[in-house]
C-alpha cells in the first residue's frame, strides 16, 4: 500500500504529489481525500483532447475512477524509474522510459513507427504534435483501422459502384479521413435486405403482374386519377337521383366567370377543381377533348397504361368497368403490402436480383478484412498519443482535481477552471469561470456567499461569445451595476468586451459592511429629497397653471378670484407641540450624551457599533462561509471539499488599483472641488462638547478647585450643588 504525504491549504488537508509514484498510485487514495470527484471536459484550460481520452465512457465528464485508471495505465507502460518525469509535465516522451514488459515494447514499436511517418526516424523523444501528426497521416490512408471503408478504397469500378449503393441505401458512416464509407454492419444489413427483397420479388406471378412489367406504372397511373374518377361517378349518381342537381353539379356559369378574371393555365387549381367531365350520363368519356383540360395528361396515361391493356379500345368507362379495373389490381396491392427489404427497393428489381447471388458480397468483405488488419496499428497509435498527452498533462490535471494546489498557490499558475481575468471598476478579478447555462448556474451560485457578476463577453472581430461569472472579493460594490462595461483577458492573452448582465449581491468585506447602513441612509435621504423636490416642482407647476387659468377667467367674467385658504389654528398648535416634543427629545439625548463626560468618545463608539454592528456581524458570518464549491458544482464539477475563500485568499484573487512601488504622485488637481473644512468643524465640535461638559460640572472631579465650574460660576453654576455635610 502506497504511503501519501499531505499538506494543508484553505483549511483542508490535501494530498501532496512529491514523487511520480504518488501519481500512478492514485487508485489507492481514499476518495474522501480527493478535492473533487468529477469535472467536465469542457471549459477547462487543460487540453480538451487529453480530457476526451481520459473520459473513457464519452459522457463529457471525468470521474475519479477514470483519472485513477489513466494514472495506473501510465504507471504500467512506463518504467518505474521514469515516473518522476511525470511531475515535470514536459512535452516529449523518451522512448527509453517505456517499460520492457507488458505493453511497453508494443508501444515503443508503435512510437518508432509514428516518428518514422513524420520524418523523425531514430528520434529519442516523441511529442504530442508528433503523435497527432502520425495519427492523422495514418487516418488519411485508404485503410486506417477505424472499421469504415471509403468507396474510393475499392480498386475496381464495379466494387466502387457496389460500395456506393451500400452507402446510399444504409446512410453510410464517416471515415477518420472525412470520406463517406461503409462498415461491416451496414454491409450485412444491405445484403440481408437484398435477400429479403429478392425473395419477395419472386412471389410476383401472373395474377400479380396484370400488365406485365408495366404493372407498377399502370397502378400508379390509376391511383393518380382514382379520386377524380370517383368524384365523377358520384356526381352522375346524384344527377340520376334528382335531375335538378345536374346544373349545380356541372358548376354554374358564374363560377367560370370568376375563373376567367385572372390569367389561366392548364394546371391552375381553379380549373383542376372542376368536374372531370360534364355530367351528361352515367359513363365517363375517355376522349381528351371531352375531359377537364387540367386532367387530360393524367387521363391519357391512364388510358394507355390501364384501359388499353385491360379493357381494350373502349372510348367510355362505365361505373362497373371502373370497379372491375380496380379489382384487377387487388392481387398487386396485397403483394405490395407484404413487401420486405424495402431498404434496397430503390435499386430496382433487376439489380436486386443480380445482387442476390452469393458471390456479390465477396469484394466488400475483402475490403473489410484489409481494414480490420489495420485496427491494431490504429489502436497502438492512439495509445501512443494518449501516453504522450498524459505524460504532459496528468500532473497538472491532478493539481486541479485530486487537490487544488494550483488554486491555492497564489502568484503561480491559475487553476484550470479559471478562464481569465476581468478588469472592471479599478479591479482585476482572477476568479472567473465559464458559464454555459446562466439560469441554471445562478440557482446554486448564491450559496458561495460571494459577490458575483455575470458578464457577457465577446470578440466582435471573430464573432466569439461566451458568458463568465466573476467573483469580487476585495473593494466595495458601490459602482457595480448591471450594464457596466469592462475588459476580459483570457488565458491566451486575448481581449474580450465584457458587460455585466446579472449581479448576486453578498458582502465583500467587513469594512464595507461598516459603512453600509450610512450609505443606505444617505441613498434613502437622497431619494426622498429628489422625490419631494419632484413633487414640489409638479405642484408649483400645477399651481402656476391654476393661477394663470383663474386670472384668465377673472379677466373674462370680472369676478374676484377666490381667497386662499387661511391656516387653521389647530394645525399651528399641532406643529408647535411637535416641534416642542422633538426639541425635548433632542435635549434629553444631548444631556445624556454630554453626561458621559470623558467617556463621550466611548459613547460615540458605542453609537457607531449600535448602528453598524448588525451589518458587520452578518458580513462576518457570510465571509466565513464563502467558498467556491457551489460555483464549481453549478458548472458541472463534483467538489468534495469545503474550498473556502477566506479574507487573505479573497484579497489575492481581486487586485484593487494601487500605485506601483516607487511611483510618485502629484496631488495638485486643478479641477478638484473645494471641500468643506471638516477638520475645523470636528475641532469646534470637540471643544463645544468639552465646554458643555465643563459648564455642567461633569469635569470637576478631574480638575483643580480653581478650575472647576462651581468655583468659576459660584452660585450661578448650572452644575448641581452638592448637599451640605452633616
Amino acid at each position: 500500500m502506497h504511503t501519501f504525504q499531505f499538506f494543508r491549504a484553505g483549511g483542508i488537508d490535501q494530498v501532496h504529489f512529491a514523487t511520480g509514484a504518488d501519481l500512478v498510485h492514485l487508485n489507492e487514495l481514499d476518495h474522501t481525500l480527493w478535492a473533487a470527484l468529477a469535472c467536465p471536459t469542457k471549459g477547462l484550460s487543460i487540453d480538451a483532447r487529453t480530457l476526451e481520452l481520459i473520459d473513457t465512457d464519452g459522457d463529457g465528464r471525468i470521474r475519479s475512477r477514470e483519472l485513477s485508471a489513466a494514472a495506473a495505465w501510465v504507471g504500467a507502460v512506463l518504467a518505474p524509474g521514469a515516473w518522476d518525469r511525470l511531475l515535470a509535465g514536459d512535452d516529449g516522451l523518451s522512448l527509453a522510459s517505456l517499460a520492457t514488459t507488458g505493453d511497453g515494447p508494443r508501444l515503443a514499436t508503435a512510437a518508432r513507427s509514428a516518428l518514422e511517418v513524420v520524418g523523425k526516424k531514430g528520434a529519442p523523444l516523441i511529442t504530442v504534435a508528433d503523435a497527432v501528426a502520425a495519427t492523422r497521416a495514418f487516418d488519411a490512408r485508404p485503410f486506417n483501422g477505424d472499421g469504415v471503408v471509403p468507396a474510393a478504397s475499392a480498386p475496381e469500378e464495379a466494387t466502387r459502384a457496389l460500395a456506393g449503393e451500400v452507402i446510399t441505401c444504409t446512410g453510410g458512416s464517416t471515415d477518420r479521413s472525412g470520406a463517406k464509407g461503409f462498415t461491416a454492419d451496414q454491409v450485412t444489413a444491405f445484403f440481408t435486405a437484398v435477400g429479403e427483397h429478392a425473395a419477395w420479388l419472386a412471389q410476383a406471378d401472373a395474377s400479380v403482374m396484370v400488365v406485365g412489367d408495366q404493372t407498377s406504372a399502370a397502378r400508379a397511373a390509376l391511383e393518380a386519377v382514382r379520386t377524380k374518377i370517383d368524384d365523377f361517378f358520384a356526381r352522375c349518381a346524384l344527377a340520376a337521383f334528382d335531375p335538378r342537381a345536374t346544373s349545380a353539379l356541372n358548376r354554374d356559369e358564374k363560377d367560370f366567370a370568376a375563373i376567367a378574371q385572372g390569367s389561366l393555365t392548364m394546371g391552375a387549381n381553379e380549373i383542376a377543381a372542376l368536374p372531370l367531365a360534364r355530367i351528361e350520363g352515367p359513363t365517363l368519356p375517355l376522349s381528351t377533348s371531352r375531359l377537364n383540360p387540367a386532367w387530360a395528361a393524367r387521363m391519357k396515361d391512364f388510358v394507355k397504361l390501364v384501359i388499353e391493356p385491360l379493357a381494350g379500345g373502349v372510348d367510355q368507362l362505365t361505373p362497373g368497368g371502373w370497379t372491375s379495373l380496380q379489382a384487377q389490381f387487388a392481387a398487386w396491392d396485397a403483394w405490395q403490402s407484404r413487401c420486405r427489404g424495402a431498404l434496397v427497393a430503390s435499386l430496382g428489381a433487376a439489380r436486386v436480383t443480380a445482387l442476390a447471388r452469393a458471390e456479390a458480397r465477396a469484394p466488400l468483405d475483402a475490403l473489410l478484412a484489409l481494414e480490420a488488419e489495420q485496427a491494431p496499428i490504429a489502436s497502438s497509435l492512439l495509445e501512443v498519443e494518449k501516453l504522450a498527452r498524459l505524460a504532459r498533462d496528468l500532473h497538472r490535471l491532478a493539481l486541479n482535481f485530486v487537490n487544488f494546489r494550483d488554486f491555492y498557490a497564489r502568484g503561480k499558475a491559475l487553476a484550470s477552471f479559471q478562464v481569465g481575468t476581468l478588469y472592471l471598476d479599478q479591479r482585476a478579478c482572477e476568479l472567473c469561470l465559464r458559464v454555459d447555462d446562466v439560469a441554471k448556474h445562478a440557482t446554486m451560485a448564491p450559496l458561495a456567499r460571494a459577490y458575483l457578476a455575470y458578464c457577457e463577453v465577446n470578440r466582435p472581430a471573430s464573432g466569439e461569445k461566451m458568458t463568465i461569472v466573476a467573483a469580487f472579493t476585495a473593494g466595495d460594490s458601490d459602482n457595480l451595476m448591471v450594464g457596466r462595461n469592462g475588459l476580459f483577458v483570457d488565458r491566451q492573452g486575448r481581449d474580450w468586451d465584457a458587460t455585466i448582465t446579472r449581479l448576486v449581491e453578498n458582502p465583500i468585506s467587513v469594512r464595507q459592511a461598516f459603512f453600509s447602513p450610512y450609505k443606505k441612509l444617505l441613498r434613502f435621504v437622497e431619494e426622498q429629497v429628489a422625490k419631494r423636490a419632484t413633487d414640489a416642482d409638479q405642484a408649483a407647476t400645477e399651481s402656476l397653471k391654476t393661477g394663470a387659468t383663474a386670472v384668465g377667467k377673472t379677466a373674462e367674467t370680472g369676478a374676484a378670484p377666490p381667497e386662499p385658504k387661511k391656516l387653521d389654528i389647530g394645525v399651528v398648535a399641532a406643529l408647535g407641540v411637535a416641534v416642542g416634543g422633538i426639541t425635548a427629545a433632542m435635549g434629553a439625548l444631548l444631556q445624556s450624551f454630554f453626561g458621559l463626560g470623558l467617556y463621550m468618545p466611548l459613547g460615540v463608539v458605542g453609537l457607531l457599533l449600535l448602528i453598524s454592528g448588525p451589518s458587520m456581524v452578518i458580513a462576518w458570518l457570510k465571509l466565513r462561509q464563502r467558498n467556491i464549491g457551489p460555483l464549481l458544482d453549478a458548472s458541472g464539477w463534483a467538489v468534495n471539499a469545503n474550498v473556502r475563500l477566506n479574507l487573505p485568499l479573497g484579497a489575492s484573487l481581486t487586485h484593487v488599483a494601487a500605485l506601483p512601488s516607487g511611483a510618485t504622485l502629484d496631488t495638485r488637481d486643478p479641477f478638484e472641488e473645494r471641500g468643506r473644512p471638516w477638520r475645523v468643524y470636528v475641532t469646534l465640535a470637540v471643544l463645544l462638547s468639552l465646554g458643555a461638559a465643563w459648564s455642567l460640572g461633569r469635569l470637576d472631579r478631574w480638575l483643580p478647585a480653581p478650575a472647576r465650574s462651581s468655583s468659576v460660576f459660584g452660585t450661578t453654576t448650572p452644575a448641581p450643588t452638592p448637599a451640605p455635610a452633616p
